[in-house]
């Protein structure tokens, strides 16, 4: 009988060790609300992840926040407090990023933002030491939008974006990159993501007769200022923003998307990449994964982010195992230093190189110049 009592005491006692041992990661997906066309192929990507990571079983625990600021903090305090994630895969846009910051440093959680804009990891200092995001820089895709204005021979520019965190990001850095290359700005026009008409702010934009428009929005939203003016007769040549790159978007835009160009991640493209583009393997790698359970074209720009994001953490605990048991504070300050550290990560979408004081890691190679046509993509050579 007492052999026996020990023996269950040590059956107990392997079985705790190895429930400490699951991987836990969270994620904070905007599933509903205007930015559920990013949202919902970024929970389709985590429908294909691995259930392991170097032998250790990885459990999901995903939350739509509703594309709500709010409701993002409320789901991030139940993914660190109830469910005793180790690291948390989004929000899916920059206003719900910016709010959880606080919350997730409260709770010693790193995320791995799926969001656009660079204030959400930048300057990593206070809060944001605990905050990652994937999504290339502003600077880059200005980088790619301006050659091709110079090379288009635009001298002037008019802004449409949203008037929260993401647009005064995203049209800011425009803003700057324009005056270094001498491009004049004659517009800059805002509307929210939920307004049903956007027509005073095209109006605006026409009369001030730039050369070409930057749309700085995300999702199907931003297509209402493209059809606004298209339908005024707007003829300049019109750009948008990387978060607008989904199969949503040109089934609402349609007829009116066509020569609408943008710069954005090369996984949008793979297949007309270069053999010598680093990515291109990786890509494809994702694309074969994501279209094998959802079908042909389906593939997305935002789950994209969500498999690198994946790939990241993967990484990173692989080495946070060595020093601490996943399910403590322990572990996720070692995770949270380890991304930091993390070099030479080739994902689907970029070459990521971590630091102390660069939480994104990204260059040039996370962005191409792509145009639509016909409802689809199209690589454009920027050289």
């Amino acid at each position: 009988m007492r052999t026996f009592a020990l023996a269950t005491l040590m059956a107990g006692l392997l079985a705790s060790t190895a429930a400490q041992a699951e991987i836990k990661i969270g994620a904070i997906l905007s599933l509903t609300g205007p930015a559920a066309s990013l949202g919902i192929p970024e929970k389709q990507t985590i429908d294909v992840l691995p259930k392991e990571i170097d032998g250790e079983k990885v459990t999901y625990i995903i939350v739509d926040d509703a594309s709500d600021p709010s409701a993002a903090v409320r789901a991030a305090s139940k993914l660190i407090n109830e469910d005793k994630v180790d690291v948390v895969l989004g929000p899916s846009i920059t206003p719900t990023s910016l709010a959880i910051l606080e919350t997730m440093a409260n709770g010693k959680t790193p995320f791995i933002s799926a969001a656009g804009s660079a204030v959400i990891a930048s300057p990593v200092e206070g809060p944001k030491t605990w905050a990652f995001k994937l999504a290339p820089q502003e600077s880059s895709m200005a980088h790619y939008v301006y050659g091709s204005m110079e090379k288009a021979g635009d001298k002037t520019v008019g802004f449409i974006g949203f008037n929260d965190a993401f647009g005064d990001s995203f049209i800011g850095a425009f803003k700057k990159e324009a005056e270094t290359r001498g491009i004049e700005v004659v517009s800059d026009e805002r509307y929210s993501a939920r307004d049903s008409s956007v027509t005073a702010q095209a109006l605006s934009t026409v009369s001030a007769n730039p050369d070409a428009v930057i749309i700085g929005a995300s999702g199907t939203p931003g297509v209402a200022p493209i059809l606004e003016l298209r339908d005024l007769g707007y003829e300049g040549d019109i750009y948008i923003n990387q978060g607008m790159a989904n199969p949503d978007v040109l089934r609402v835009g349609g007829d009116a998307l066509n020569g609408v160009m943008l710069a954005v991640s090369p996984v949008l493209v793979a297949e007309q990449l270069p053999d010598d583009n680093p990515v291109k393997g990786e890509a494809l790698k994702y694309i074969s994964t994501y279209e094998g359970k959802y079908g042909e074209g389906t593939r997305n720009l935002f789950g994209a982010t969500v498999w690198d994001a994946f790939k990241l953490a993967s990484a990173a605990a692989v080495e946070a195992k060595k020093t601490a048991e996943p399910g403590t504070v322990e572990f996720r300050e070692a995770l949270r230093n380890e991304l930091e550290s993390l070099r030479d990560v080739v994902g689907a979408q970029g070459v990521f190189n971590m630091s102390p004081t660069d939480h994104n890691g990204t260059d040039l190679r996370a962005e191409s110049l792509v145009k639509i046509e016909n409802g689809g993509w199209t690589y454009v050579p920027l050289d």
